[in-house]
């Protein structure tokens, strides 16, 4: 188990200015994700070190936007004014995920730009659209050196996630103590208005970087 993803939601008129704001702040360059056609969504993922990237997401003007729930998600975050969406944690086997959880993982896909199709699992969408603060989970398929991380840069790597929660809830939804899932990653707990991610911190050669 480990932190795979962060998720930063806009609406789709601000994708381009938000992928150029936090690739100009952290120095990193983002890939053109292409489409969930499943979910109605599309994204851009900036590579990092240590297995990691950002996402930047946007709904879709697509019905799958309102059938699916991590359409739904997106969408309601973007509704809001946009922000962080949440933090995703990868596993190898998702079979003791969906047995802790008590039900199946759906399938997901997108088509990037260059053709390559990437596939994986993925739980718990339902749990954060109506519980922000907790990640979902998701288990890539397919060739590893097609992970969205990959070409991961120098010295561009996530340190550390600000998050109103509750580390009891969190670690009980992992099944596991929260750090056990963050690989050294810092957790900075803090208060906000909603539960949920409220910002990441990133660590490059000028410095740390937070993005709210």
């Amino acid at each position: 188990m480990r932190i795979d993803h962060v998720s930063y939601a806009v609406p789709h008129s601000r994708i381009a200015d938000t992928v150029h704001r936090i690739g100009a702040a952290v120095g990193g360059r983002f890939i053109d994700g292409g489409i969930h056609a499943r979910y109605g969504t599309r994204n851009f993922t900036m590579p990092l070190a240590n297995g990691c990237y950002i996402e930047v997401v946007s709904p879709l003007d697509h019905p799958a936007v309102t059938a699916k729930t991590f359409g739904q998600a997106v969408a309601k975050v973007a509704e809001d004014g946009g922000g962080w969406l949440g933090w995703v944690v990868a596993v190898d086997d998702m079979e003791p995920i969906t047995a802790h959880l008590g039900r199946l993982a759906s399938q997901g896909s997108r088509t990037r730009p260059d053709g390559v199709v990437l596939e994986w699992q993925q739980i718990g969408v339902t749990d954060l659209l109506h519980d922000p603060q907790l990640p979902f989970f998701v288990q890539w398929g397919g060739k590893s050196e097609d992970h969205p991380s990959l070409p991961a840069p120098a010295g561009i790597q996530l340190e550390a996630l600000e998050i109103c929660g509750d580390r009891d809830r969190i670690s009980e939804w992992l099944g596991a103590p929260i750090e056990s899932a963050l690989d050294g990653v810092q957790v900075i707990w803090t208060d906000a208005d909603e539960p949920g991610l409220v910002a990441v911190h990133i660590a490059t050669p000028h410095g740390t970087v937070r993005i709210d």
